[in-house]
């Protein structure tokens, strides 16, 4: 995850391996955090979203919401006092698609692949509830009232035995609940996803009528 913040510096020139822009900054939109004055989490958010790919975008939207819990509202009043900045246009489209439940790029770029592929918007980090009330696992996307969920497995699920052996037992017992669980790895393609994922969905409708 790229690292923004501002500070002032005679020197015209970037550090080395920094990438620098010139850039206003009006009143109330720095801070300062341990003697360093840095962008708000508005303003932050005001720069990346109007910046580069939409997709890498959202994601680090999505881990500035996650870290920050900045709004949406507060990053629009940014925009209105830079009306002729590039990029506007982006942000507003980046800003309605930024979820703080995604907990890694992936998960980010994951779900921006189910709604561009005309899905219905997952919910993230979906708790589901034991007989007693409390939280016994957390999804990291799908559809609550249809009992299917999306799940990223990163290296960590293959590489570690100990949360592979976790993994297994728990999709088991979710499973056995109810749920249709659509396990995604980064060498699945796009395609394929939509695929498996827009079946899932079918057969949860299927399951409704029975």
């Amino acid at each position: 995850m790229a690292l923004w913040w501002s500070w002032s510096t005679p020197n015209p020139r970037s550090p080395r391996a920094v990438l620098t822009r010139r850039d206003v900054l009006f009143y109330g939109e720095t801070q300062a955090i341990d003697g360093c004055e840095v962008t708000t989490p508005a303003r932050t958010a005001f720069d990346i979203g109007r910046r580069g790919a939409r997709r890498l975008a959202v994601a680090r939207l999505d881990a500035l919401a996650r870290a920050t819990d900045f709004k949406a509202d507060d990053v629009l009043g940014v925009a209105k006092c830079h009306p002729g900045s590039r990029g506007l246009r982006q942000l507003e489209a980046v800003l309605e698609l930024v979820d703080a439940g995604a907990e890694s790029p992936q998960e980010s770029y994951l779900r921006l692949l189910l709604v561009e592929g005309g899905l219905p918007r997952p919910q993230t980090q979906i708790a589901v509830l034991g007989t007693d009330g409390f939280p016994i696992a957390y999804l990291d996307m799908g559809w609550l009232d249809r009992m299917v969920a999306v799940e990223y497995d990163g290296d960590q699920h293959r590489t570690d035995r100990r949360q592979y052996v976790k993994d297994i037992r728990r999709i088991e017992m979710l499973e056995r609940m109810g749920w249709i669980i659509v396990r995604v790895v980064a060498e699945d393609r796009p395609a394929d996803i939509l695929r498996r994922v827009r079946a899932a969905l079918a057969a949860s409708s299927v399951r409704s009528l029975l």
